[in-house]
């Protein structure tokens, strides 16, 4: 069985394409066919979308929405087989709303079992991850043990800022914050030595292996890549943190059995029930809750 610790439930024009050239399907039904082809018990998905409302005068969180719209938390109306983090919009965030925001944020961690965790997009977003806004955050996910999640490394366009995106500033986050923990997405691609390095220093922190590739990954592509995996399983091996890595797609960037398969040459064998399943479930131990409440015998 696998936890997709990273992926994409987002109706937009631009993730349709992306599903197109990864030949899939960018709707409910298309990821829960990929969920049962692939044995995907529970997904991870990113907060994307904007149409949540404002309660309190602060920023709202980014949501999911392709299993329905608009995104609802009671009753959820997206599958029960995936949960979301709430995606922040650091850049609106200002001293004045910082407070306000946090409320906004815990709105739906105090009342949604699945809602699992904070994202935050460093890069897209012109901000670091330590950033004395994000405090209130950071002191929520702490309340509701729950992790914070950081875009790292490379963007999807031009406009980023890579020096916001690089694994090294989750170092000094995660000192600030032992008691949160944290996850830096992609493995920090392309700064993967810089990402193994953190997680490895830090108890706190964790990464998942999303993003890693895109599309369909043709023979050619797949010999391609090669060099890259040995050298990401050269990082593995000398670190030895098997309990720290997470199984993660970027879905709809990637064909889920091409993904699948080129991420099992990284990992050997031995250590799959831990990056495939395990070690989400300990990161984001809320999916354990509602895993419960959906084998819980009906009344």
């Amino acid at each position: 069985m696998i936890i997709d610790a990273h992926m994409h439930y987002f109706r937009i024009e631009g993730f349709d394409e992306l599903a197109r050239l990864a030949e899939h399907e960018n709707s409910r039904r298309g990821w829960q066919e990929i969920c049962e082809a692939n044995q995907i018990a529970f997904s991870v998905a990113m907060g994307n979308s904007y149409d949540a409302p404002c309660r309190f005068g602060g920023v709202t969180p980014r949501l999911i929405n392709l299993g329905g719209e608009p995104f609802c938390a009671q009753p959820y109306n997206q599958p029960d087989n995936v949960g979301y983090c709430l995606g922040v919009q650091s850049e609106e965030i200002t001293p004045d709303n910082a407070e306000k925001t946090a409320m906004e944020f815990e709105y739906y961690l105090q009342r949604d079992p699945h809602c699992l965790g904070i994202k935050f997009y460093m890069g897209y977003q012109n901000v670091y991850l330590y950033d004395p806004r994000h405090e209130p955050l950071f002191e929520l996910a702490k309340a509701c043990d729950v992790p914070v999640a950081m875009h790292s490394g490379e963007t999807a366009n031009h406009h980023g800022r890579l020096r916001y995106s690089h694994p090294l500033t989750v170092d000094e986050a995660a000192c600030r914050h032992p008691d949160v923990r944290f996850v830096i997405c992609h493995a920090g691609n392309p700064w993967i030595v810089d990402a193994f390095e953190v997680a490895s220093k830090n108890e706190n922190v964790f990464m998942d292996f999303s993003g890693l590739w895109e599309h369909r990954l043709t023979p050619e592509r797949e010999q391609e890549i090669e060099e890259f995996q040995r050298y990401v399983r050269m990082w593995l091996n000398y670190h030895g943190i098997w309990d720290k890595i997470m199984y993660g797609s970027d879905w709809p960037l990637i064909n889920i059995p091409d993904n699948i398969r080129n991420l099992g040459r990284i990992v050997p064998e031995k250590h799959w029930d831990e990056f495939y399943y395990d070690n989400a479930l300990r990161v984001y131990s809320r999916i354990k809750v509602i895993r419960r409440m959906l084998n819980a015998p009906k009344e």
